[in-house]
């Protein structure tokens, strides 16, 4: 993570659908649905005070790396992890593009 960044722990709580990153500030999350083979990554809601500071892009690389331990195609409907992907080829092999 880049200096200056916070420090958070990302969990899969998928009984809500979503990536959680629990702060002081409040709940960053990235939510999104399963299918076949695949994720949707919808959206991601970083409290204010946090944007900025790596937390959701923690969040996503957090769902990036288990898609790929999973074998699940990544489908990026989220404009951040859009931004996110362009910034990082790594990922380019799971991203199926938005139908």
């Amino acid at each position: 993570m880049a200096e200056g960044s916070e420090q958070v722990t990302v969990v899969d709580n998928p009984g809500a659908s979503r990536y959680e990153a629990q702060t002081p500030e409040g709940p960053a999350l990235l939510t999104y649905e399963r299918e076949a083979g695949r994720i949707f990554l919808l959206h991601t809601e970083v409290p204010d005070a946090l944007e900025g500071r790596g937390v959701g892009s923690e969040l996503v690389r957090t769902a990036l790396d288990q898609a790929r331990e999973q074998g699940v195609r990544v489908v990026p409907y989220c404009a951040f992890v859009q931004a996110y992907l362009k910034r990082h080829p790594e990922y380019q092999e799971l991203v199926q593009a938005p139908e």
